[in-house]
């Protein structure tokens, strides 16, 4: 069984503590927020929180640390080496960040939308790894299958790249959906009237390439439905209306 202190006390740290917590032995929750960490704590079981870095345990196999991008460095260049395995979370950070300062390092990558009020179905997540050994590669493999089966191996670039295509498929659709939300609500529409196209939408992509369950004015090519929805609309909604409009013709004459 795996010793595992958890750094970081934000959604993707909670719910790799709440997946982790049945299977490992967590020893110890840091935050910079004190109260945050012991939050954490309380919530899955784990004994320790603490918001210093010179008080984490010295004796852990693995240290996760799930934090913003812009502090991984920090945190690994304030604590001396102790031979364990530090594995980070991003999806952008290069394994280089740890590599610098770590014998074994790696990366756990669950590419997935956490939200801390909102249960996983872990069996469902994909995670992507990476190490910067053998020995510690098959360790975050380990790891990774006791959250889920879908673990896939893949460099840096190959990371950074699903990390943009998740910000298209789930972040900018999100967007659009609150653009959609406003402009329902600014003429006393409901959004609630989107959600079974909204579903029908994603579920097509379990049969359908997205290429395929393309649909809509813009793919058909009708100038005059489009014309007509952008005289209705107005600054930056009408631009990305024009925009992805656009994207969708390009997409449609390359496949012919």
């Amino acid at each position: 069984m795996y010793r595992i202190v958890i750094i970081g006390s934000g959604n993707v740290a909670t719910h790799i503590a709440l997946g982790l917590s049945s299977s490992c032995e967590l020893l110890q929750v840091y935050s910079r927020n004190l109260a945050h960490a012991q939050r954490l704590a309380e919530r899955v079981g784990i004994p320790l929180a603490t918001c210093d870095l010179n008080d984490l345990v010295d004796d852990a196999d693995i240290y996760l640390i799930a934090v913003s991008d812009d502090a991984i460095a920090g945190i690994v260049e304030a604590i001396p080496d102790n031979g364990a395995l530090w594995l980070h979370t991003s999806g952008t950070t290069p394994l280089s960040v740890l590599k610098k300062h770590r014998k074994h390092c790696g990366v756990l990558y669950p590419m997935q939308s956490f939200s801390r009020e909102l249960a996983v179905v872990w069996s469902d997540v994909h995670v992507f790894v990476e190490a910067n050994d053998t020995s510690s590669l098959n360790c975050v493999i380990e790891v990774s299958n006791l959250l889920t089966s879908h673990v896939t191996p893949c460099d840096s670039k190959q990371r950074q790249v699903l990390h943009i295509a998740a910000v298209f498929s789930c972040n900018f659709a999100n967007h659009m959906w609150a653009q959609a939300a406003s402009l329902l609500e600014n003429h006393g529409l409901s959004f609630d009237a989107m959600l079974p196209l909204i579903h029908n939408t994603a579920d097509k992509l379990n049969h359908l390439t997205p290429a395929q369950s393309q649909t809509g004015p813009a793919m058909r090519g009708d100038t005059k439905v489009m014309a007509l929805h952008e005289a209705m609309l107005h600054g930056r909604q009408r631009e990305i209306y024009e925009l992805l409009s656009a994207s969708i013709l390009e997409l449609e004459q390359q496949k012919q």
